[in-house]
């Protein structure tokens, strides 16, 4: 099955697991301090488009803006490094959230994410990493079958046994 969204492929191992438009509520559920963001108006409806959080426009701008994979920690190290300046330049008119809320949301979430220290940005990284592969945060179990080895000698005399 492959998931096409706003002319997007997402490829298909990773269409069944999770659907990119699901994920910041998870991330809120794992992390209900990370900043929402969400008091901006609709230009549709006139009204606060609660569910455009900035979890929601950070995953958004990271797959479809950017176009980065969401299985890897680096990845989502980059797209923070763009919020907080030190990366690549993020543009307003590209920015998830200027075509359908009144104001551009953009400046108000890189000072969301600038004001988070390294602690949460190391937490929303390793929350969405986990969302999008969860497999790499179940740890692999040691082969019971095979012996460990053993240290080399610690040198000198030991080295001509």
């Amino acid at each position: 099955m492959i998931v096409v969204l706003d002319d997007h492929v997402i490829p298909p191992a990773l269409a069944q697991r999770i659907s990119p438009s699901d994920v910041w509520q998870q991330v809120y559920q794992q992390l209900p301090d990370f900043p929402k963001e969400n008091k901006y108006v609709s230009k549709e409806t006139g009204k606060v488009a609660e569910n455009n959080t900035l979890a929601s426009r950070l995953i958004r701008y990271h797959v479809y803006v950017k176009e980065r994979t969401p299985n890897y920690r680096l990845d989502w190290k980059l797209t923070l490094a763009d919020y907080l300046g030190a990366n690549e330049i993020m543009y307003d008119v590209t920015y998830p959230g200027n075509d359908t809320l009144r104001e551009n949301p953009l400046e108000g979430d890189r000072t969301a994410i600038t004001r988070l220290n390294r602690r949460q940005r190391d937490a929303v990284v390793q929350v969405l990493t986990n969302i999008f592969n969860p497999r790499a945060s179940t740890p692999i179990a040691p082969n019971p079958n095979t012996s460990t080895p053993k240290p080399p000698p610690s040198g000198g005399a030991e080295l001509l046994k």
